[in-house]
């Protein structure tokens, strides 16, 4: 790509009109260019067919498509797909597809690296070297679409996603804002606001812009009770507290009741997983509209902690139930090829800046 030639890959409906708009062309072009990317996987303008041969001779001198590269491809054992992606820097990012009975969902990176040190995943040794940028983001989805297609897996094999690769979303917000609007965009995906999923570890003031502007199905890496202890697992409670984030959760739904936002929960042999945190559990969602997501542990190297026993899992599955909320436990996929919950790691080619990124945002 020339540096001089604009990325038309992840501008929204409304900067693609914006970028036709500077070449004195009509705004309904980007509906067109937003379908020939998004829903027919074209990439290369001279195939764009509907639109008039001088456009796109312009286009071709003007602008791009860059699509991010695979580096390499797993598929797990239970039919799990892990890609690493490679960026134009040479940093490399993972994305996952999960595939099910009644749906196919792919995980997408909002990071190379993470901002922040969850205790107990993979990514948060990696450092931290930048944010991806929408296209970036947005890029995994289309290069996932058409790879899973040419496997023979449909022409829609991707119908939903999550936001649950490395990185923390809510600290590369206006890039993640963007792409999500085109996972949303009829003209692009089209896929429904509870078919994208947002996780984030708890950054209060981005739950609160995300209700706003963009209010996706949202997950909370909660992983512990008291603030004690979830300062270490979670150290960004250190700046926005249980309570706190509680709070926000609560706000999130206050426009729509029939919603609910998923509290995910890394089971942690003695440390989390007693019948009293299953209770306190209870006792702090009792008034959230919400689902409990309990994720056994994924070993990963250099962590020292344990996945609690099936049988403890299973009892503190038993007392949330008992208590009234809906609980399911995350059933292990990918962890042959280190694609599963807290395992992604990439390649990460400067980790220095981690420190610098969470003084300016988090």
């Amino acid at each position: 790509m020339s540096t001089d030639q604009t990325d038309l890959l992840g501008l929204d409906r409304s900067a693609l009109q914006e970028y036709f708009a500077s070449l004195g062309e009509k705004s309904f072009h980007a509906r067109q260019v937003l379908q020939w990317i998004y829903q027919r996987g074209v990439t290369n303008f001279s195939e764009m067919t509907d639109l008039r041969l001088a456009l796109r001779d312009t286009l071709a001198a003007s602008a791009t498509v860059a699509l991010p590269e695979v580096a390499s491809a797993q598929v797990s054992s239970d039919g799990t797909r892990k890609w690493l992606v490679r960026l134009t820097d040479n940093n490399c990012v993972e994305t996952v597809f999960i595939p099910e009975e009644d749906r196919g969902t792919l995980c997408v990176s909002s990071q190379v690296g993470c901002v922040l040190t969850c205790s107990f995943c993979a990514t948060a040794r990696q450092g931290f070297s930048r944010n991806l940028t929408s296209g970036e983001i947005i890029g995994q989805v289309v290069l996932a679409s058409g790879l899973l297609q040419e496997a023979g897996l449909g022409p829609r094999p991707v119908t939903n996603v999550v936001m649950m690769g490395m990185g923390e979303p809510l600290l590369n917000y206006e890039s993640v804002l963007s792409a999500m609007r085109l996972m949303l965009d009829d003209l692009s995906f089209g896929l429904s606001r509870r078919r994208v999923t947002l996780s984030t570890a708890g950054v209060v003031p981005g739950i609160k812009r995300l209700a706003q502007d963009c209010p996706v199905s949202l997950a909370v890496s909660l992983h512990a009770v008291r603030d004690d202890l979830r300062d270490e697992i979670v150290p960004i409670n250190r700046k926005y507290p249980i309570k706190e984030l509680l709070d926000a959760c609560s706000e999130y739904l206050k426009n729509d009741s029939r919603r609910r936002i998923t509290f995910e929960y890394v089971m942690l042999k003695g440390v989390n997983d007693s019948l009293d945190d299953a209770r306190e559990l209870a006792r702090l969602l009792r008034s959230i509209p919400a689902k409990v997501n309990l994720i056994p542990f994924n070993a990963v190297p250099g962590i020292s902690y344990e996945c609690s026993s099936m049988n403890a899992v299973n009892r503190f599955r038993d007392e949330l139930v008992f208590r009234g909320l809906t609980t399911i436990t995350r059933r292990p996929r990918g962890a042959d090829i280190a694609a599963a919950c807290g395992q992604l790691a990439g390649q990460v080619q400067d980790r220095t800046r981690r420190s610098s990124r969470l003084a300016g945002r988090a």
